[in-house]
């Protein structure tokens, strides 16, 4: 009877080990924490089109003796990103013109398309891709 009863204990655990692993496909929850730089000029912003990561930061840098102030779309109200809080609307807005040589930094933490302008120069436009 021990030997059945061991036996059958056995082979429940031989059958959870042959069990393949199991995977989680969620990546969101792992942002990445890489850095983009993108550079404003007088001719806009350099990529105008970024693919990064869910948690990674963008890193915009005036390279400009012109202010800048990026925000998130749409001028003047800088509203489409969702996480709210900003000095107009959303978080994603440096509330500021940047002299030459400063930088803003932006962390996204939603997935999909957002848009961005120069907020004292709104032609200037580009946008992330958060995937």
């Amino acid at each position: 009877m021990r030997l059945l009863l061991t036996s059958i204990v056995l082979m429940v655990f031989l059958a959870g080990c042959a069990q393949p692993a199991q995977t989680s496909t969620e990546t969101s929850e792992q942002p990445t924490g890489v850095k983009h730089e993108i550079e404003i000029t007088s001719a806009g912003f350099s990529p105008r089109l970024s693919n990064i990561k869910l948690g990674d930061t963008v890193v915009f840098v005036n390279k400009n003796t012109a202010p800048h102030w990026p925000a998130s779309d749409i001028h003047p109200t800088h509203g489409v990103y969702p996480e709210k809080g900003g000095c107009i609307s959303s978080k994603f807005d440096a509330c500021r013109g940047l002299n030459l040589g400063e930088t803003y930094e932006f962390t996204f933490f939603h997935g999909g398309r957002w848009c961005f302008h120069d907020h004292l120069k709104p032609n200037l436009v580009g946008c992330v891709d958060v995937q």
